[in-house]
């Protein structure tokens, strides 16, 4: 058994939390980030290898990585399933922000970040391969300020989906 002074500090897990903030603060503190700011948004219901391979590409694109996540409510307008996202926003905030990769996470609850995005104005707009970036409103807010939107390459053979369903069939 592991004795209570071999564990992290408290200052660890606080350090986990001060990545998290609110939309009403977010502004304020992209605004203290090291640019270039890169952005992405999503789920990310259930943290698998697909995803942290994308999340280490996106932020090897800039300086910082800003992660908006959708709200439970939000998450579940994607119809994804009625019990989807299986993981409240707060436990995805915490867990994305234990990555290494992302320097800060907050929430949007509307069906895109559309409104978040032309607020904070980042400078990259980073998207799954299985988007068309040509399609997206959002890729025409970014490039109206000259930034950029890129999708990256989609990771075969990992999808939260998939996994809920392999493990509803065991």
């Amino acid at each position: 058994m592991q004795a209570m002074t071999d564990l992290p500090p408290i200052s660890a897990l606080s350090a986990l939390s001060d990545k998290i903030c609110s939309r009403a603060s977010v502004s304020a503190r992209v605004a203290l980030l090291p640019r270039p700011l890169v952005f992405t948004n999503g789920v990310f219901d259930v943290l698998h290898r697909g995803h942290v391979m994308y999340l280490a590409q996106a932020r090897a694109l800039g300086a910082s990585l800003l992660v908006a996540l959708n709200t439970d409510a939000s998450a579940r307008r994607l119809g994804k399933g009625p019990d989807r996202p299986l993981n409240n926003e707060a436990d995805r905030a915490f867990v994305m922000a234990a990555l290494a990769s992302t320097s800060l996470v907050t929430w949007f609850d509307d069906d895109t970040p559309l409104e978040l995005i032309a607020d904070l104005k980042p400078d990259i707009l980073v998207k799954g391969g299985d988007y068309d970036m040509s399609r997206l409103a959002e890729t025409r807010v970014v490039e109206s300020y000259g930034g950029r939107a890129l999708a990256l390459p989609f990771v075969d053979g990992y999808s939260t989906t998939a996994l809920v369903r392999k493990i509803r069939q065991s």
